[in-house]
Formats: C-alpha cells, sequence, structure tokens
C-alpha cells in the first residue's frame, strides 16, 4: 500500500509563534469590518470571512452562476500553519525554484471558472506581485534548512532548456545548493545524508515532457530508498482541465517522460506523485513516504494564471497554453519562438515556403535563450500570440508546418521528436498524410485507460 498523508485541517497557532500576532490583528480587523454601519448586507456578503494566517495569497475566482460569490484560492505553500510543526526540529531538504514562494499580495491574478473560455485577467500589469521565497520564509522561522535541490532551469529558474547546471551557494543565504539537471538527476544518498525530511514546492504546467514531473518521481525514488519521507507543497496545474496527447510507449522512456502518461496529463504534483506510489513506479516498488498540503477552493476546472513565470521560455499564460502544441516543434528544427519575447506564441524557420507562410522574425539570443535555432536567420511562420485554444492540444500547427516544408527532410530530429511525443508513431502518421482527425483517433484508448487510472488519485474535483 503506498504511503500518502493529505493534511486538510486547519492548526491554529499558540502564542509563542510568530504568526500569532498577525493573526489576532486580522480577526480585530474583520471584526471591526463586519459591524461597521455602513457597510450594506451586500457588501457584507462580499466580504471573505476567513481568518486564516496561511491565507497571505488569496485570488478571485469568479463563479459562472453567480459573479458575487467569490472563493480564495490558496496554495499549499501559504498554509504555513498546516506543515511547520512537520519541519520544526527537523533538518530539512528543499526541492525548489524560483516559483517557490509564498505570496503576500491578495491581487496578484484573477482566476475564472472554465469552460467558457472568456478569461479577463488583472495578472501584474496594475498589481505587483509581493511574495517571500519559500527558503527564506523558512530559515525567518527558524526551520533548519540544510540543503536546496534545483531542477531544470536552476534555483533562480535562469538557465536554459535542457542546459546542464552546477551545484553551488545561493548568494543570499549561503546555503549548498545541487543541482538535478548537471551530473546527476536523482539525487545520491551521499546528498540526502543528515536530512530529515525534504520538502518539493515547484510550480509544474501539466505537460509530460516539462521535467518538474521527472524531478519529482527521482525524488520520491532517493528518499525512499533512504528512509526520508517527502513533504509536498501542491499548486495549481494551468492545463489540469484536460487530459489529451499521446500516451508514452515505456520503451520511449527518457527524462522528457518517465511514465506511461498522455502527453497532458491534467493533474497536479500533489496527485501526481499519488500515482507515482501507487502504480509502483519507483525503483523495486518501493514506497516514498508523503505528506501533501492541498490546495484550498481548487478544482480542475478552476482557471489559474501564474504570477511567475515557471521557467525562462513560458512568459504568460498564452505561452502556457500552447505549450502542449508548441512544445512538439523541440522535436524538429523548427523555432518556436526562442529568441524572441514570444516564446511558445509563434513558430517558424527559414526552410518553410515564405509564400505560404507571411508571418516572419529573426530569432536572437536573450533571456532563456543563448542560442536559439536559426540563430539571427529570418523565419517564416505563424503567429498566434492571439490565438484561442482551451481544453484540447492540436496538431495543425506541427502538420502544416511539415506540409509547406521546402525540404521536408529537415523538418524532424527523430529521436528528439520521439522522446517529446512519447512514440515514434506520431512522426510516422504525419508523414504519411494523415489528418489530425485521424491521429488524434488513435489515441481514444490509452486516453480512456489512463482516465480511469488517474481517477485513483485525484485530490480535487
Amino acid at each position: 500500500m503506498y504511503k500518502f498523508n493529505i493534511i486538510t485541517e486547519f492548526c491554529f497557532f499558540c502564542h509563542k509563534c510568530p504568526l500569532w500576532a498577525f493573526k489576532n490583528t486580522v480577526l480585530l480587523f474583520v471584526l471591526v469590518m463586519i459591524s461597521c454601519a455602513n457597510l450594506s448586507k451586500a457588501e457584507v456578503g462580499r466580504q471573505n470571512t476567513e481568518v486564516d494566517t496561511s491565507t497571505a495569497f488569496s485570488s478571485e475566482v469568479q463563479d459562472d452562476k453567480n459573479d458575487s460569490i467569490k472563493k480564495n484560492v490558496i496554495v499549499g505553500a501559504n498554509q504555513i500553519g498546516k506543515y511547520l510543526n512537520l519541519l520544526q526540529g527537523k533538518r530539512v531538504g528543499i526541492v525548489a525554484n524560483q516559483t517557490s514562494v509564498i505570496f503576500k499580495n491578495a491581487k496578484d491574478s484573477i482566476f475564472e471558472a472554465y469552460p467558457n473560455g472568456e478569461i479577463e485577467l488583472s495578472h501584474i500589469q496594475t498589481n505587483a506581485i509581493l511574495f517571500t521565497h519559500l527558503v527564506d520564509s523558512l530559515l525567518s522561522l527558524n526551520v533548519n534548512v540544510k540543503t536546496v535541490f534545483a531542477p531544470e532551469h536552476g534555483f533562480r529558474g535562469k538557465a536554459d532548456a535542457g542546459e546542464l547546471i552546477k551545484d553551488g551557494v545561493d548568494t543570499k543565504t549561503g546555503l549548498p545548493i545541487i543541482s538535478l539537471h548537471g551530473k546527476n538527476k536523482k539525487p545520491t544518498a551521499k546528498q540526502l545524508e543528515g536530512l530529515d525530511i525534504v520538502v518539493f514546492d515547484i510550480q509544474d504546467v501539466g505537460v509530460r515532457f516539462y521535467t518538474y514531473i521527472s524531478t519529482l518521481h527521482y525524488i520520491m525514488e532517493a528518499c525512499a530508498e533512504q528512509g526520508i519521507p517527502v513533504l509536498i507543497l501542491d499548486r495549481p496545474n494551468p492545463n489540469g482541465h484536460y487530459i489529451d496527447g499521446p500516451t508514452l510507449e515505456i520503451e520511449n522512456k527518457s527524462f522528457l517522460g518517465m511514465h506511461h502518461i498522455p502527453l497532458v496529463h491534467g493533474m497536479t504534483i500533489g496527485e501526481y506523485a499519488q500515482m507515482i506510489n501507487g502504480e509502483n513506479w519507483l525503483e523495486n516498488d518501493a514506497q516514498c513516504k508523503i505528506t501533501i498540503i492541498p490546495i484550498k477552493n481548487y478544482t480542475h476546472n478552476t482557471f489559474y494564471s501564474l504570477p511567475i513565470r515557471p521557467s525562462p521560455n513560458l512568459p504568460n499564460d498564452q505561452a502556457i497554453k500552447l505549450y502542449p502544441s508548441l512544445g512538439l516543434f523541440e522535436g524538429t528544427n523548427i523555432n518556436a519562438g526562442r529568441g524572441t519575447e514570444f516564446q511558445f506564441q509563434r513558430y517558424g524557420s527559414p526552410f518553410l515556403d515564405k509564400d505560404f507562410f507571411k508571418f516572419s522574425y529573426t530569432p536572437i539570443p536573450n533571456f532563456g535563450a543563448k542560442y536559439p535555432k536559426h540563430e539571427n536567420v529570418l523565419c517564416y511562420g505563424e503567429d498566434l500570440k492571439n490565438e484561442a485554444l482551451n481544453g484540447f492540444m492540436t496538431l495543425k500547427w506541427v502538420i502544416r508546418a511539415y506540409q509547406n516544408s521546402t525540404d521536408k527532410s529537415l523538418f524532424f530530429n527523430t529521436d528528439n521528436f520521439t522522446k517529446h511525443a512519447g512514440t515514434h508513431k506520431l512522426q510516422q502518421q504525419i508523414e504519411a498524410g494523415l489528418s489530425e482527425t485521424e491521429i488524434k483517433a488513435t489515441w481514444k484508448s490509452g486516453l480512456d485507460a489512463f482516465k480511469l487510472v488517474r481517477e485513483k488519485y485525484l485530490i480535487y474535483d
């Protein structure tokens, strides 16, 4: 039986906790506001009367049935009262990057419910994002953080995709940083030596070839081997409202996809961790003891706008939405917007037909792309920054690009494309001229089987 614990009850702070004074202040403020005579009943109804010191970051969810109903979406990291006691007196390791933060600003972004598809965001244009990094917050609470483990793109999230990252020291805290995207992707026994617990808190985007879930696997496997429990602070999946794409064939297993799951899996990190244990995916059928701090007031139909880019080349909601579809271009000689400010919102290549593709751009080195494909060469393709896409991935752009290549022999990097697709069949189907509808029909049995397995591990509706 796999081991996991989902903490849902709220733990009130004792009078010695540094957050106690803040909690009392918030309580007093709410009582004063409720008793204020000039508030109408409607205004009182719109107040957030749930007082919880772990809700420093709260964002509005607009119910499409009743816009006056507001809910607070609260990430796991913000619920300090539920996990601080699990860390006190322990030697702690943290798997983290730039997204591992505790939010302070209640209006960093607006969340709306699918499936209407009409999304309007306040996002960060008019609101400064206020947060503290999880590592800094825990150190300020006298938690004995010993080591930071960094995934692909590094602890600060500045490295290029696939770039090897060296171990180092965090200049702000002096903590050692162990790279899990350098000489080893799985922590060694020596690197875990002396730790009592490991915290995993990274924002994912719900796509199989986005490597943070592979890092999760290796963390769980290494910790299981050393008898170290893992605390997972869950965060929403911005592509969590659907399941789509080809299912990985296990012979094509790599760091870009380790398990028999679809390209878009529709699970949060916490849910996926339960699946790793439950399906016995760890080496030697090992079981990792995990504790999950779930997201509050979240469902898979809740749209989540990321206040912090999860990696250098996913700068905004549009890029994250298009990533499952345009990410397949990573296994081709087509540039997917790297080297521009519209990463995964355009695609192009010098060998696409310029008579068919009227849009053009020139990739140059920039943040997250030191050496972009077709650097300083004019590329022809499509601009998708205003493309509406919701609830599915599409092959239309990959198929269109292939069909309108002036030299089709240059299109695929077969090994890399197979790793991204999870199957060698997709390249063969595109080369054979199958339509998107015909190709997607071949995915159905794999998707149906996965949905039955996924159901066992869901935390959220």
